[in-house]
């Protein structure tokens, strides 16, 4: 099937989804930022997209919201687990899923994917359990990094009103490391990742992130 491709890597075994893209970075990274200014863009020039995140708008991640702002609680195996059900239904639903969307020839970019689990989760719930729940999901055919430093990334959640139950600064050296542990654990794969200077202007972030996006054959510029 055209909208995904066996990737050759360590195991598990998994798939490479062409033409889905995925942002990671730390709380405060700029992830939010390039998604808007990638959805503007694309929508400019007519192209099919998708823009997305996770946790997603489905019922489940509308609880893991709330558990991250600490409206309600849960244990943390149990959030561990929500996350995985949410992503399960952000790819898999039949109508509006991301595989389904690849399907009909659309462009997806999400905010976070299973590399955030791995890196957020595994601080509470550890890396093991975290990556046996994820294990199993298909990898973005690019995944990109924007990798801003931590006090920098602090700085922008300062107009929060309130931190979520992962954005304290003791945790992100430590989600920096599992985050780098888990994107060793594909280092052999198909994926191709990419690492970008979130520090800089986000215009100048952006310049980098669309030269990755018009590779693309579907990207007509």
């Amino acid at each position: 099937m055209r909208y995904k491709e066996k990737a050759r890597g360590k195991s598990p075994d998994y798939t490479v989804l062409s033409n889905f893209i995925v942002l990671e970075g730390l709380d405060g990274a700029g992830t939010t930022t390039q998604l808007k200014l990638i959805d503007e863009e694309l929508s400019r020039l007519g192209v099919l997209h998708y823009c997305t995140s996770e946790p997603s708008d489905g019922f489940i991640g509308k609880i893991i919201r709330s558990i991250l702002e600490k409206k309600i609680q849960a244990l943390p195996k149990t959030t561990a687990l929500l996350f995985a059900a949410d992503r399960n239904e952000h790819l898999n639903n039949p109508e509006y899923g991301i595989i389904a969307r690849l399907r009909r020839e659309e462009l997806v970019i999400c905010d976070r994917y299973l590399f955030s689990s791995l890196a957020y989760q595994s601080e509470r719930c550890g890396f093991d359990f975290v990556l046996s729940l994820n294990r199993t999901f298909p990898l973005p055919q690019h995944l990109i990094f924007l990798d801003t430093p931590i006090d920098l990334s602090q700085k922008r959640l300062t107009h929060r009103e309130e931190e979520d139950i992962f954005e304290r600064t003791d945790l992100q050296p430590r989600i920096l490391s599992d985050y780098k542990m888990a994107f060793s654990l594909y280092n052999d794969s198909d994926m191709t990742f990419h690492r970008l200077d979130g520090s800089r202007q986000p215009e100048l972030v952006f310049q980098d992130f669309w030269n990755i996006i018009q590779t693309l054959p579907m990207v007509k510029v």
